[in-house]
């Protein structure tokens, strides 16, 4: 049986906001003194601020009522959960490159992938690398387009990531340029061994439209997936925008298409920030995929 980790269908559109965490704390108002000898009112006790709950990913494991604010990875809206584990990249080792989806390497151990994928130029290369911890794992190029193959990569001689071809490019050369939808989605279609996907977003530039329909797609398939954001240490100059209002402006057109959040989460190959979060968080996914997949 094939399992797919939370599948986000599309929805007609909802009320429902989908943004980062929220929270919300009732003002109080303190009543001057009637005079100097009558003290004035006690304020409310305090609370903590309740968490907007709608607005998270809850993973297998975890009842809604029992999400607490420590729970939820940092930039994120990603909840941890029982099955979270031992998220440390040990060891990677190059396996294969195909060039169709029919010849990407069958394990007989059917361990568990993460296929990584976004426009070209995402920093999809560099987010590889940077989860490994080694410069030159995946081909890094200004020049979009330059994955051209599926590259399977094995971490810990335990669970794979996959290099996916970027879509949206136009500077390959004509003979090596590739159907994306016959390529790439028939590897989606056709990989029992796959948990999730990692939809990389660019954070540095505004909403894309060719995003939104690859999420789509996904989705309509019922194939699990998460929203990572790269290039979230950049600053645009000209506008002098941070990385995070575009991110906001995202998550406020697929607020529209989703009737629960799918996960997401900030990252910069730069600083490092959300690396070892984004391997927490794959953790539990694919050790719930372990356990459970029959």
């Amino acid at each position: 049986m094939l399992l797919r980790i939370r599948p986000f269908p599309s929805f007609p559109p909802l009320s429902t906001s989908f943004h980062r965490r929220r929270f919300s704390a009732s003002a109080h108002v303190t009543t001057a003194a009637s005079s100097p000898t009558t003290p004035p009112p006690s304020p409310p006790p305090q609370s903590a601020p309740p968490l907007v709950k709608t607005a998270l990913f809850i993973p297998p494991g975890v009842a809604q009522d029992e999400v607490s604010m420590d729970m939820v990875l940092p930039g994120s809206n990603i909840v941890i959960g029982p099955y979270a584990g031992d998220a440390k990249v040990k060891s990677v080792e190059f396996v294969k490159s195909s060039a169709k989806a029919k010849d990407c390497p069958r394990d007989p151990l059917r361990r568990p992938e993460f296929a990584v994928l976004g426009r070209s130029n995402v920093g999809k290369s560099s987010l590889i690398n940077s989860l490994v911890r080694k410069k030159d794992v995946a081909l890094t190029s200004k020049k979009p387009g330059k994955t051209q193959l599926i590259n399977h990569f094995l971490i810990n001689k335990s669970w794979y990531l996959v290099d996916l071809p970027g879509y949206g490019f136009a500077h390959a050369p004509r003979s090596a340029k590739t159907d994306w939808s016959a390529f790439t989605k028939g590897y989606f279609l056709n990989r029992d061994s796959l948990v999730s996907a990692l939809l990389l977003i660019d954070s540095s530039v505004p909403p894309q439209q060719i995003d939104l329909d690859c999420a789509n797609w996904l989705g309509r398939n019922n194939i699990g997936f998460t929203f990572v954001f790269t290039k979230c240490d950049k600053v645009r100059a000209t506008k002098g925008r941070r990385s995070d209002d575009n991110l906001k402006k995202f998550q406020d057109l697929i607020s529209n298409h989703y009737q629960e959040p799918p996960p997401w989460i900030m990252t910069s190959s730069v600083t490092g920030l959300g690396r070892d979060d984004l391997l927490l968080h794959m953790s539990q996914l694919r050790n719930y995929w372990d356990q459970e997949a029959v």
